[in-house]
């Protein structure tokens, strides 16, 4: 069968158009309203959805989602939980669903029970910060029998030889981080993002999306013509923070996505 992450990218190149990649922390503010958010997105132009695991020491995430995570634990929301939520999820939607968090508590659950999960629950992708692909290979392994999707990273740094790298190991798509740092909001995107994408889209015909300091209507439209989609995380946190113990949360989340294309 073939995956929902590649089916979705498929469909939209067949239209002609991009792919709005939304973050979200599970649990943040509570698993009911998580799950109310991913319904409303999709309904509002999201196409893919990252489902983030709280972690204590979340160190690729600026201060929005940190804050978002921490809020998170205090309420104990961890791997079973993500996985009852994709459950749930799956009764109600086939937007297809990537996993993002950090490696330590999937190590602690055990690689090869995560990935059995992760494919029963119904998750479409696995995109895990801190664990590159040169450490990653058992994992990836599992994942692609299980018919899982890895995703791995390149940034304004990365050599040609790790751009070949991660251009072979990755699947479904590549995450470019548009700058170095953490997540947040930013004001403008860096000014050689259009020649970085370029560079690397010499070495792979796999969809290329670009994430960090993305939060407006133009930045989104600015990285829809360069590469194939763009992911946006810290400022849809903010939206639900600022609206949080509110009846329309997901709604005012779902207009500022609608808003963004």
């Amino acid at each position: 069968m073939t995956n929902r992450i590649d089916q979705k990218f498929k469909a939209l190149k067949a239209k002609g158009k991009k792919a709005l990649i939304v973050y979200l922390t599970c649990g943040y503010p509570d698993l009911k309203i998580t799950e109310q958010l991913v319904l409303e997105l999709e309904k509002r132009g999201a196409d893919i959805i990252e489902l983030g695991v709280p972690f204590s020491d979340p160190l690729a995430d600026g201060p929005i989602i940190q804050e978002a995570s921490e809020y998170a634990l205090k309420k104990k929301i961890n791997l079973y939980d993500v996985f009852s939520l994709v459950k749930r999820l799956r009764k109600e939607t086939d937007i297809p669903l990537c996993l993002m968090g950090y490696y330590n508590p999937i190590f602690s659950f055990g690689q090869v029970r995560f990935v059995s999960a992760a494919k029963s629950a119904g998750l479409d992708g696995i995109i895990i910060p801190d664990l590159p692909p040169e450490e990653d290979k058992w994992l990836a392994d599992l994942s692609r029998k299980a018919g899982l999707k890895t995703i791995f990273f390149l940034s304004p740094t990365s050599s040609l030889r790790r751009i070949r790298s991660i251009s072979r190991a990755a699947s479904g798509f590549i995450y470019y981080v548009s700058l170095t740092g953490v997540t947040g909001e930013r004001a403008s995107l860096p000014a050689d993002l259009k020649q970085n994408i370029k560079t690397i889209k010499r070495y792979t015909q796999k969809p290329l999306c670009v994430g960090f300091g993305i939060s407006t209507r133009r930045q989104v439209e600015e990285v829809f013509k360069i590469a194939d989609g763009a992911i946006v995380g810290s400022a849809v946190i903010r939206v639900i923070r600022d609206n949080i113990g509110k009846k329309d949360l997901a709604a005012k989340a779902g207009e500022f996505i609608r808003g963004l294309r």
